[in-house]
């Protein structure tokens, strides 16, 4: 739908509610600067004002330099609506490979047990920095690529986002073991257990790289959660690369008992949550 609209009062009152209302028809909760410069007729200030009158109406919240999403009236309480309608826009508007990952990814996926109040998007290179305002708090992680098939679509109600696998959030997990601790780690990883199916978990440690990590998720999955048949499937596949002793984590000291099975040094008590 195109809109010529003439830069007065009289003629451009309301226009940008019928833009919203068009957006809404189909499907969208987000649009760009960039878009209602191409829609309209009229001067940068105009589109502006008209953006910080809806902004202050509580209509429409900026999440980024020339991005905005709708607030219909049932998100008017939050001020924003849930990353899930809008993920997939902004990362086209970014021009960024993407998936949802981590402790979003997991929570996804039923793990919410500690869901956080921040969101994770895994993206590759360059890096791109974080978004921080005050409803809304996405963390940018970067990582140089990833197979494709480890990534699923996940239904919204605008479409779909990419997320990360169960197997994948798992090992995505214990590659930030700083970032988030070993203990919430595992915690996360043993509600995702379930999710986490053999074939998939084999196929997904075949090209998986950090080895180190392999281990210490065959370890997690069989010495602390039982779960005997992912952690069969996880050593098939190591005994077929080369694997060291490892420390189970990596920010402890390097005393512990070793297990000979997974080559980890078990040098930290685990304390779930669960």
């Amino acid at each position: 739908m195109q809109y010529k609209i003439m830069a007065n009062r009289t003629t451009s009152y309301g226009y940008l509610e019928k833009f919203l209302a068009d957006i809404r028809s189909r499907g969208r909760y987000a649009f760009t600067l960039e878009e209602l410069m191409k829609e309209f007729n009229l001067p940068y200030l105009t589109i502006k004002q008209g953006l910080y009158r809806l902004k202050l109406k509580k209509i429409i919240f900026q999440v980024r330099q020339g991005f905005y999403t709708i607030v219909p009236p049932e998100y008017s309480s939050q001020g924003i609506i849930p990353l899930y309608f809008y993920l997939d826009d902004l990362m086209k508007y970014l021009g960024r490979t993407y998936y949802l990952s981590l402790l979003s990814a997991a929570a996804l996926h039923g793990a919410a047990h500690q869901q956080p109040m921040e969101f994770f998007v895994t993206i590759q290179h360059p890096v791109l920095r974080s978004i921080k305002n005050n409803k809304v708090k996405i963390n940018f992680i970067t990582k140089n690529n990833w197979p494709e098939d480890v990534i699923v679509k996940h239904k919204t109600s605008s479409g779909y986002i990419n997320v990360s696998s169960p197997e994948w959030t798992a090992l995505d997990l214990l590659a930030n073991t700083n970032r988030f601790g070993l203990n919430r780690v595992v915690t996360v990883i043993q509600e995702l257990a379930s999710e986490i199916k053999v074939s998939n978990l084999a196929k997904t440690a075949s090209k998986y790289d950090n080895i180190a990590n392999l281990q210490r998720l065959g370890y997690i999955l069989d010495k602390v959660s039982g779960e005997n048949k992912l952690a069969d499937s996880l050593h098939k596949v190591l005994e077929k690369k080369k694997y060291n002793l490892v420390l189970l984590s990596p920010l402890k000291n390097r005393k512990g008992e070793i297990d000979e099975k997974w080559r980890v040094i078990k040098n930290m008590e685990i304390e779930s949550d669960l």
